[in-house]
């Protein structure tokens, strides 16, 4: 009797530990899937300008400026509010992206992206 209490016991810990740990195994597997969109997503829009090498237009300014590393996946200091501004409203001679271009859930996995880097 006391070896199949221990043995419910056991399955009852086992289940209660597994049920709390769904939820937080769920969002680390879902992370994944929007970084690696959100990867997608800047390869498409901002890699033609912001990328590395000769003949990219952000790089070289952001360079031009000071801006070290001046490559947007390099950079530490960016915020989700200063890519989300610089994506819809522009920054000198970047053009504004409309939602119709790159959508709000695009613009979030870009600014996943580069933060979570």
């Amino acid at each position: 009797m006391a070896e199949t209490y221990e043995k419910a016991a056991g399955m009852i810990r086992t289940c209660l530990l597994i049920a709390l740990l769904l939820p937080i195994s769920g969002r680390a597997f879902a992370a994944e899937p929007q970084a690696e969109r959100g990867r997608e997503v800047y390869q498409k829009w901002c890699t033609p300008c912001h990328g590395t090498g000769l003949g990219k237009p952000g790089t070289s300014a952001a360079a031009a400026h000071g801006v070290k590393p001046a490559v947007l996946e390099q950079r530490t200091d960016l915020t989700p509010k200063m890519i989300e501004t610089a994506v819809r409203k522009g920054v000198y001679f970047m053009p504004r992206f409309r939602k119709t271009e790159i959508s709000n859930a695009d613009l979030v996995a870009i600014i996943d992206y580069l933060m979570h880097k």
